[in-house]
């Protein structure tokens, strides 16, 4: 199970630069702010105080995330494990360090997750 995470304008997902991350990516890249995150972060992340992914960002203002996108992203480290489905700080921070950097380029969209 997963979470896909949208950051949109206008109920259309905005641009960022070309990525293949998550758990569901398009080979060649994917232009589109859309990133499949699997539950199993959850646990790291409640850990240190946060919620799921819908609870915390669903329908929101991006602007409004970014501090504490950051410090999850600063409490938690960007450490990956060759497992991408292991639940382990560095992986659920990794996750949340691409959403934070899609944020940063697109502070005036909303997010959307599923």
């Amino acid at each position: 199970m997963s979470w896909w995470v949208y950051l949109e304008r206008d109920d259309e997902s905005v641009d960022v630069t070309s990525h293949q991350h998550g758990a569901t990516y398009c080979l060649g890249g994917n232009p589109s702010a859309e990133l499949n995150v699997t539950y199993n972060y959850g646990r790291c992340w409640r850990q240190h105080g946060w919620g799921n992914l819908a609870d915390e960002l669903d329908g929101k203002t991006v602007e409004t995330t970014i501090p504490e996108l950051r410090r999850m992203v600063d409490m938690l480290g960007t450490d990956r494990t060759d497992d991408y489905w292991a639940a382990t700080d560095g992986n659920a921070g990794y996750a949340l360090s691409i959403l934070l950097s899609w944020a940063e380029q697109h502070p005036d969209a909303t997010w959307r997750v599923s």
